[in-house]
């Protein structure tokens, strides 16, 4: 083999290794050994949490549960030497982005610092948990985190109250905060920070703010030294199904931060949110910038300002500009390599060889992935994702290899360059009409690269804008190896291509004397060794399980009773839990494919009733009262048709409208022991009586689950969903 293939297998090496490495560019920082008086201090934080959380048992909200654990929540606050208070309402609550509304009685624990008047700072977390885990990450770290900065704002004279809010109810629809907002405290606060977690692990990122988003986003860059924030992930945010509490604030226009870990998504909603799970830098990172916010906001008015760009890069300086400033450079840029690239020539081959390198890696990513999930069922890639990320990554280098080799062949290394950023460029453009925060990231990369052509120093302004290119798309593209555990995970390939390809075109002469033939043989071996690698890494592990939720579901109406069992579509043992004959399949009652099985019904078995106290007609509109009776169900859920045509539901001071552009079918909820006897309503357009499935929840299984429980896969457990037993019935309101 001669040197010029092993220099050439030595770039696709580092190539890639360079993009393994970009996690690199989200560590949270280390945790001070120790901590002076007025810093937060993650030890002693965590050392909160865990009393306050004592056995680590699920805690949902008006639960047994949740009483201990708001028990020690106002015992640490009270020997922080505060007076906390505490709101006791049965609240409902939209659910938003979906046709429902969640009710529960919930109890918030809430405690004033500061001067008794004056526009107040809201600080929130919500201390219950999912029925699933102990919630040591969502939202133990929050609450923790609040308790540690009043302890240090209380000793510090503020120049505005300070509101904290620990809430309950967040997990089963926002309820806490939608309660609060009836607080006459609420009508004191114009700005808000939001503590919340999706995992137990990395850096604490601002992914949420108020819009405009200037004032908050320029109060969080003068008080954060660690800053991981920017405007592409808070307008990617939007438009997810997701919601914390801060959509129930929005209406009120505070200032709005909100801070989130998402490291290690397999543990959230699962038993393994515990403590010990728990990384210290995350906590002392999410403290360090709640307590400098705080004393940011607690001292200084948001000043008023439009909207911003912004991007931290590797969590060491936020760059902010106008947004207008923003989108006028880019403008400026695409004309500019416009020109460039127009006079040096080969434009239009250039941009076709960017467009080919980026659809190519798409299609062999999904490919991969498609293929793989054919031999492996089920999320193969849990355990280990770096290895998926690392053979995702290939397809990328290999697809921009072969881009450079066969249509880039006869274009020279400027006009590949000159081409390469301004396809970069309009991908931003592209970019800017989907989530106009994005345009950030392709701001500084070319602008280095123009600066080097217009100096006559091009080499040094290529590999400047490609590290900075690694800098900052490299992040993002490390956070959203993250974000995105569940995939899809072909989507990195072309984010490869983007971070790669300055790095190729500057080594062209090298693929050039590697040969066309031997450059994309040694890329397609890596790629293909890459999943290689893939196929070998075991699925599951102990600290990244496989989600596995068991279920007895009884049709009352029929007497039939199913098992069904959510595990990520994997395939079950032969004979698992003594059953055979599992097939993949739909219950009319339940979302979603599963594995489903026949099963003998459990004796004494009741369901939920439902108890109709009136049935009014106002103009077009019914409205139907009726009173909840549990029989022992710890949720107690009524589902419309998508016919239903119901504009509200709720209870007394909390009827809630329904989400006007969401689509399906419509959800009545009501969660914990208050359910039982509590009084509900909805209003429908539908003048006649209508049917709807009541669905009764009961945590826990019956005896007769215990060879499902036992033989259920060394690595695995339930996540988002507790192990249940259902019953269905059949109503007319």
């Amino acid at each position: 083999m001669n040197r010029r293939i092993l220099l050439f297998c030595a770039l696709l090496l580092a190539l890639l290794a360079a993009l393994a490495a970009t996690t690199l560019l989200i560590q949270p920082p280390e945790v001070r050994t120790a901590s002076e008086q007025g810093e937060f201090d993650a030890v002693r934080a965590k050392a909160r949490l865990a009393a306050i959380l004592g056995n680590q048992r699920p805690h949902p909200a008006d639960s047994f549960g949740d009483d201990a654990v708001r028990a020690r929540l106002i015992a640490q606050i009270r020997g922080l030497g505060l007076n906390p208070i505490v709101r006791d309402q049965f609240a409902c609550n939209t659910i938003y982005k979906q046709r429902g509304v969640s009710c529960a009685r919930v109890r918030n624990v809430v405690v004033a610092l500061g001067p008794p008047a004056g526009k107040a700072l809201l600080l929130n977390a919500h201390y219950d948990s999912t029925p699933v885990g102990p919630g040591a990450g969502d939202d133990g770290v929050g609450v923790a985190t609040l308790l540690e900065v009043a302890s240090i704002l209380k000793t510090e004279r503020l120049k505005r109250p300070v509101i904290f809010l620990f809430n309950e109810g967040e997990e089963l629809g926002l309820i806490g905060a939608r309660a609060f907002m009836s607080d006459p405290l609420s009508g004191r606060v114009d700005s808000l920070v939001n503590l919340e977690a999706r995992g137990v692990s990395g850096p604490v990122t601002m992914f949420e703010t108020s819009l405009p988003n200037g004032p908050a986003v320029r109060a969080f860059a003068k008080a954060v030294d660690r800053p991981f924030a920017n405007s592409l992930a808070t307008d990617f945010y939007r438009q997810l199904p997701n919601y914390t509490d801060v959509n129930s604030f929005s209406e009120r226009g505070w200032t709005t931060l909100n801070f989130a870990m998402i490291g290690n998504e397999t543990r959230y909603h699962s038993p393994g949110d515990d403590i010990a799970a728990l990384d210290l830098r995350s906590v002392q990172h999410m403290g360090d910038q709640t307590l400098a916010v705080a004393r940011q906001l607690a001292n200084v008015s948001t000043a008023s300002g439009g909207s911003v760009l912004f991007a931290d890069v590797a969590g060491r300086q936020l760059i902010v500009l106008p947004d207008i400033a923003g989108f006028a450079l880019l403008g400026l840029l695409v004309v500019g390599f416009a020109v460039v690239a127009f006079r040096r020539g080969g434009i239009w081959r250039g941009l076709g060889l960017f467009v080919a390198a980026i659809v190519v890696s798409t299609a062999l990513a999904w490919a991969a992935m498609f293929v793989m999930g054919l031999a492996r069922p089920g999320s193969f890639w849990r355990a280990y994702p770096i290895w998926t990320h690392l053979a995702v990554y290939a397809c990328g280098i290999f697809a921009a290899v072969a881009a450079l080799s066969l249509i880039g062949r006869r274009l020279t290394l400027v006009q590949l360059s000159s081409s390469y950023w301004l396809g970069f460029l309009l991908l931003g453009v592209a970019v800017f009409f989907i989530a106009p925060g994005g345009v950030i990231y392709f701001l500084l990369p070319p602008l280095a690269s123009l600066i080097g052509i217009l100096l006559r120093q091009e080499r040094i302004g290529a590999i400047a804008a490609a590290l900075l290119l690694w800098l900052t798309l490299g992040e993002v593209t490390a956070l959203l190896g993250e974000l995105m555990n569940n995939g899809p995970m072909f989507v990195f390939a072309p984010l490869a291509v983007l971070i790669a390809m300055p790095w190729l075109i500057e080594a062209k002469d090298l693929i050039d004397e590697t040969g066309r033939k031997p450059a994309i043989l040694a890329s397609a071996i890596l790629m293909l060794s890459g999943w290689a690698a893939v196929a070998a890494a075991p699925a599951y592990s102990a600290d990244r399980q496989q989600r596995f939720v068991i279920q007895h579901a009884t049709n009352m109406v029929t007497g039939r009773a199913y098992w069904a069992i959510s595990n990520d579509a994997a395939p079950l043992a032969d004979g698992y839990g003594g059953i055979a004959g599992w097939r993949r399949d739909e219950l009319p009652y339940l979302e979603g494919k599963r594995w489903i099985a026949p099963t003998a019904g459990i004796a004494g078995q009741r369901a939920p009733q439902v108890e109709v106290l009136g049935n009014v007609r106002t103009g077009k509109l019914r409205t139907v009262t009726f009173r909840l009776h549990s029989n022992g169900a710890n949720s107690i859920t009524l589902i419309g048709t998508k016919d239903s045509q119901i504009v509200s539901a709720g209870t007394a001071g909390f009827v809630r409208p329904f989400a006007p552009d969401a689509k399906g079918k419509y959800y009545v909820n009501c969660s914990g022991r208050s359910c039982d006897g509590a009084t509900i309503q909805f209003t429908t357009r539908v003048a006649q009586r209508m049917g709807f499935t009541l669905v009764g929840t009961r945590r826990g299984l019956p005896a007769i689950a215990k060879p499902l429980v036992e033989q259920r896969p060394r690595f695995a457990r339930p996540q988002y969903s507790a192990d249940s037993t259902l019953t269905i019935s059949r109503i007319w309101l």
